[in-house]
């Protein structure tokens, strides 16, 4: 649960540390002495937060400093929207700023100087998809691409995981991947595979570049979903979650959930 202080505006915090200042407002800080300055809805469960605060020793002046602190951090936070864009596919929707998924998908592959991650659950036209960052393959000879990807197991097929493997990795070379062109690290997914006969599929779809951009998204890595289909996703610059994306793809891959197939 959000504490309660965190969810004042930074005026409100600043007129409560005035109030608390100039003795306007007293311990036991008492809800209806809080509602001008707070509103009815907060007053309360802000109350509670003084009195323990105040049951702890806290003096009042420490307790304005506090509150004044909180508010400058809370002020000098950027808002959501900068860290975050909305990406979708599909037709034209006035009045709602997005950007198109084939767009930020490329510019992702483009702008790649380290590292990028790719989970997928469906590839096709993947020789066009991919090109651009082929392209920056070619020019950032030490980037390091690491594809995770969704061997499907069509209804009725009773091959073993090798051969499905074995001849998912053969269309990805020569039908998913420029031809020629030096190869990514791929990586699939035996246990999902092989799952009591009721196999699961790798459904993740995202993309993590130089540990800072990431994009989830509906859309998988087909020309369809990058173009023409009605997907939606989000486009995040965060070294946390990316961080702890690349964490968890990096766990399964050390405990054996994922195998190097090229």
């Amino acid at each position: 649960m959000k504490d309660p202080l965190l969810s004042l505006a930074p005026s409100e915090l600043r007129a409560l540390a005035m109030s608390v200042r100039k003795g306007r407002v007293l311990a036991p800080y008492s809800a209806l002495s809080l509602q001008q300055i707070v509103g009815e809805h907060a007053a309360e469960s802000v109350s509670r937060k003084l009195d323990l605060l105040s049951a702890s020793e806290m003096s009042s002046e420490a307790l304005c400093v506090c509150l004044e602190l909180t508010a400058d951090a809370l002020s000098s936070r950027h808002p959501l929207e900068d860290f975050v864009d909305l990406v979708t596919t599909g037709p034209e929707a006035g009045g709602v700023a997005n950007r198109s998924t084939a767009v930020v998908v490329s510019e992702l592959f483009r702008g790649a100087d380290r590292s990028v991650l790719i989970a997928g659950y469906k590839v096709y036209q993947g020789q066009k998809v991919f090109q651009s960052l082929v392209d920056r393959m070619a020019q950032r000879s030490h980037l390091e691409i690491r594809l995770f990807l969704d061997v499907p197991r069509k209804q009725g097929d009773t091959s073993s995981v090798d051969v499905l493997i074995a001849r998912f990795v053969h269309q990805f070379r020569n039908s998913q991947w420029p031809v020629g062109m030096p190869l990514p690290h791929v990586y699939c997914c035996k246990q999902l595979m092989t799952q009591n006969g009721k196999p699961g599929s790798l459904h993740a779809k995202c993309v993590v570049v130089d540990g800072l951009h990431v994009f989830v998204s509906s859309a998988n890595f087909t020309e369809a979903a990058q173009q023409r289909n009605i997907e939606v996703g989000l486009l995040l610059r965060s070294r946390v979650v990316a961080e702890r994306v690349c964490r968890f793809f990096d766990a399964l891959l050390d405990n054996g959930y994922f195998v190097r197939t090229i």
